[in-house]
């Protein structure tokens, strides 16, 4: 019989023990203070959404959003001036980041692929 009460591998656990004892949990912000009542209502996720925005974190749909944006503004305005080489290339990759974007943004901001031939509504749709 296998002996399942063996030591496990507390990887983070292990880095947090040795960052405190390197000095590095000294003069955290907020340290000693009490939690506001906030913390102890609404759900974990909504908390950690919160956290995150206030350190400036973006998820990785609205990162892939702003990319798409930026791409479909420059490819619709080469294809309005008449510059038409590779965009077609342009559009297919932008179709690949859309469906990635797709795959992690919530629903509702789900989009459609683009086509060449619709590309400024298309790219207005994304402002």
């Amino acid at each position: 019989m296998e002996n399942f009460n063996k030591p496990s591998n507390d990887l983070i656990g292990d880095i947090l023990k040795n960052y405190e004892k390197t000095g590095g949990m000294d003069n955290l912000k907020g340290q000693g203070k009490p939690l506001s009542d906030e913390y102890f209502s609404g759900d974990i996720f909504q908390h950690f959404q919160k956290i995150a925005k206030d350190a400036g974190f973006k998820p990785h749909w609205l990162k892939l959003q702003h990319e798409i944006r930026d791409e479909l503004k420059d490819i619709a305005q080469k294809y309005v001036n008449g510059q038409k080489t590779d965009l077609q290339f342009r559009v297919t990759k932008v179709n690949e980041k859309i469906i990635a974007y797709n795959k992690s943004c919530p629903p509702p901001m789900q989009k459609s692929v683009v086509r060449l031939e619709t590309i400024e509504s298309a790219s207005q749709r994304w402002e």
